[in-house]
């Protein structure tokens, strides 16, 4: 915890004796060394990357979206300055066979996934959640349509903060992973976007 801002780097996990993490999004380069979701979790899903796929990523106050031209996000903060964003995942559909059950989604810097440090964001940058897996069934006005999971993430640049680039690791997904085998029993679907992190001087 940051006693400046009250940032959490990830938010409170509690580990019990565990050797082997085959979780997300936690294994991914925080509790394990996985570069994505796919180590432990299939992509066979029927969601496909189109116009019913909904990645987006909105400043909190303006509800107005930080896509960019070329597809990519920017969030920019001054230093020591708290911003807070949402993320917002989800699929438009009247098919009861493509409605997401539940979705989860990881923020992280490739680069850093092999570090020891447990931020893997870009250094100098905190997050009180960057990774969660949440049910579908959240609204959001922009997307009235659309089966959406929406939380909040606070992200703030520290003085030691640079400019950098992470992956939002997507998956959508049904069913439920069989215990011990998490390729099994569940269905899902794999994206990335790129988001930029950007210090405001």
């Amino acid at each position: 915890m940051n006693s400046k801002s009250g940032l959490s780097i990830i938010g409170v996990i509690t580990i019990c004796a565990i050797s082997t993490v085959m979780a997300y999004p936690p294994a991914v380069g925080i509790l394990g060394k996985s570069q994505n979701c796919l180590n432990c979790h299939i992509n066979n899903g029927s969601w496909v990357d189109g116009s019913d796929l909904i990645i987006d990523i909105v400043d909190k106050n303006t509800n107005t979206s930080l896509r960019q031209p070329d597809g990519s996000f920017l969030l920019t903060a001054k230093r020591n300055e708290a911003v807070t964003v949402l993320t917002l995942i989800g699929y438009k559909t009247s098919d009861d066979n493509l409605i997401p059950y539940r979705n989860a989604w990881l923020y992280t810097d490739p680069d850093r996934i092999e570090s020891s440090s447990l931020s893997k964001l870009p250094p100098g940058w905190e997050a009180n959640l960057p990774m969660a897996c949440r049910i579908v069934g959240d609204q959001f006005e922009s997307y009235p349509d659309a089966h959406l999971t929406v939380l909040p993430m606070t992200i703030r640049p520290t003085d030691s903060a640079i400019d950098g680039t992470v992956t939002l690791q997507v998956m959508l997904t049904g069913g439920d992973t069989v215990k011990g085998n998490p390729k099994k029993g569940m269905i899902g679907s794999y994206f990335e976007r790129v988001v930029r992190l950007r210090v405001s001087e």
